[in-house]
Formats: C-alpha cells, structure tokens, sequence
C-alpha cells in the first residue's frame, strides 16, 4: 500500500465513521397514520422523538463509501501491480464517473409524498429532491435508489470491460523459445 492510498483508506474510515454516528431516521407521525416521512440525520444516541432508523438508506450509504474507497484504491496504486494490470485512460474516466454518479444518487434520492403513500398500494415517485433540503413531507423510495446504484454499478463494469486495453497474443520468438523449455522442464520432472 503506498502513501495515497494509506490517505485515500483513512479518508473512507472517517467517512464511515461520520455515516455511522449520524444516520439517517424517519419520523413516525401519529397524524400521518404512523407513516415514516425522512426526519433527517441525527446522532447516533440522540434519536428523535418519534423517530425510527432508516436501515435500508443507511445500509445504500456504507455501500456507497466502501465502493469509493475501492475505486480509490485503484486509482491511486503504483509500482509493481500497477504494471502487471495496467487501468487504461478510458477506465480511469469510468471510475472517476462512477464515484460521481453515487455520489449524486445519494445526494438526490428519489422521494415520494406522505399523501401519494396513504393513497397508493405500490409506492410512487414524486422526483428526486437534495437531501438536506426540507423534506418533512416526504420518504425516501428505497426500492428505487437501489435499482438506481445498481444500474450505475452495472453499468460502470460493462463499461469498464469495453475500455480495457487489449493485450496483444502474439508472442515474439524469444517468449516463444522461454516458453517451449519451460514446458520441457516439466515434462522432464514427470
């Protein structure tokens, strides 16, 4: 591990660390039905009053930092297992693209109305609205946001087949000479 990548995991770390001692709650309101409208994030101890843990958007949140972290770590690996499996330019885009792309997903996830889920057997979309903003009246359609991550996911590693570089099978006749007396050595140990 070198130097920017020991920065890039304390980083993910502190993250973790922020994601966990503030996780996102729901608010259970007696008027609502016992509807769960986003409350907010608030610390870990001090949960609010009528609050309820939102698991399924906390559990997006700690996918979302180690799968940055990951890409992290490849963007920033040197030395010899960066020669042995080069990232070409077009998969650097990708990469970078991706920490984006879930990054904004979290940033703006889908929510729905608390009118829209008291009316509706299947949940419904009102749009995609930025998360501290006021959103009292709204929850947070999980179902979505995780077809949205994995859309981006999957999307990303099609992507980043098609950029590899192509390597190239041709061998020139010196690999060729290496490779026939390796192959007689180990028939010779036989």
């Amino acid at each position: 591990m070198n130097r920017l990548q020991a920065i890039a995991l304390g980083v993910a770390l502190a993250n973790l660390a922020l994601v966990l001692a503030f996780p996102p709650y729901d608010y259970l309101s007696l008027a609502r039905g016992n509807i769960p409208t986003f409350g907010g994030f608030h610390f870990i101890g001090t949960a609010p009053a009528g609050g309820q843990l939102n698991h399924n958007f906390l559990t997006l949140e700690v996918f979302v930092v180690l799968i940055n972290a990951g890409i992290a770590w490849l963007l920033l690996r040197t030395g010899p297992a960066r020669t042995a499996r080069r990232i070409s330019r077009g998969q650097r885009v990708v990469l970078w693209l991706m920490a984006i792309n879930l990054v904004l997903a979290l940033l703006f996830p889908p929510f729905e109305n608390y009118y829209a889920i008291t009316r509706a057997a299947l949940p419904s979309f009102d749009g995609f609205y930025f998360l501290f903003g006021d959103n009292a009246q709204r929850q947070i359609v999980t179902t979505i946001l995780y077809i949205e991550i994995v859309l981006v996911l999957v999307n990303a590693g099609l992507l980043w087949l098609l950029l590899a570089e192509r390597r190239s099978a041709d061998l020139t006749a010196e690999q060729k000479r290496a490779l026939a007396e390796l192959l007689r050595q180990k028939q010779n140990l036989r």
